[in-house]
């Protein structure tokens, strides 16, 4: 892979944060990104990913090919390794870093990574420090906040975060991806919600 691929990726990001108000809205494209070395490391659901046929879209379609493209020799992370998150959830649920840790590039201005979720998978509830949003790119899937309506969303839409407020995804008969952007908060992961903390 040419490191030309990863600059495709990256010029996709751009064109997508340029064409949504909220992701301009809630946060400017990095200025202070640089080129860094890419370690591969692979987990099954970078193979489920890169043989998925459900990931419809109509908005953002570069970048949700993009993603597929780089997969193979991205760095693949393992967010909640050793939780009790269970074995079936690690097997499927995939996401690796274009921006930040492990990434292509680095920023101390915005992280960015994909999300990528098969049919039939919860993502439990969780929450960090960080504030996100995740941009859908690719098939659909219900997201679930804290104190908010649950909505299903699909290409196109997007569903922001606050600090540490507890959210949850679920896919049903379709996959997803989204792009997911933190603008602050990066040395703190993701931890799952306790069921007692949830509003």
């Amino acid at each position: 892979m040419s490191r030309a691929d990863w600059d495709d990726l990256l010029e996709a990001v751009r064109a997508a944060h340029a064409n949504s108000p909220e992701l301009q809205a809630f946060c400017g494209f990095p200025t202070d990104l640089q080129p860094q070395k890419v370690t591969p490391f692979h987990i099954p659901p970078a193979a489920l990913m890169a043989a998925e046929t459900g990931l419809f879209s109509d908005h953002h379609t570069a970048l949700r090919d993009g993603f597929i493209t780089c997969g193979p020799h991205a760095q693949w992370r393992e967010t909640y390794k050793d939780t009790d998150i269970g074995q079936d959830f690690m097997d499927r649920f995939g996401c690796y870093n274009l921006i930040g840790q492990g990434g292509a590039f680095s920023s101390a201005q915005m992280w960015a990574w994909v999300v990528y979720m098969p049919p039939g998978l919860h993502y439990p509830w969780h929450h960090h420090p960080g504030e996100e949003i995740y941009l859908v790119l690719g098939g659909e899937a219900t997201f679930m906040r804290a104190g908010d309506a649950t909505e299903m969303l699909r290409a196109g839409q997007v569903s922001q975060h606050g600090p540490n407020q507890p959210h949850a995804m679920e896919t049903h008969d379709h996959p997803v991806m989204a792009l997911v952007v933190w603008r602050n908060g990066f040395d703190t992961p993701p931890v799952l919600t306790p069921k007692d903390y949830i509003q």
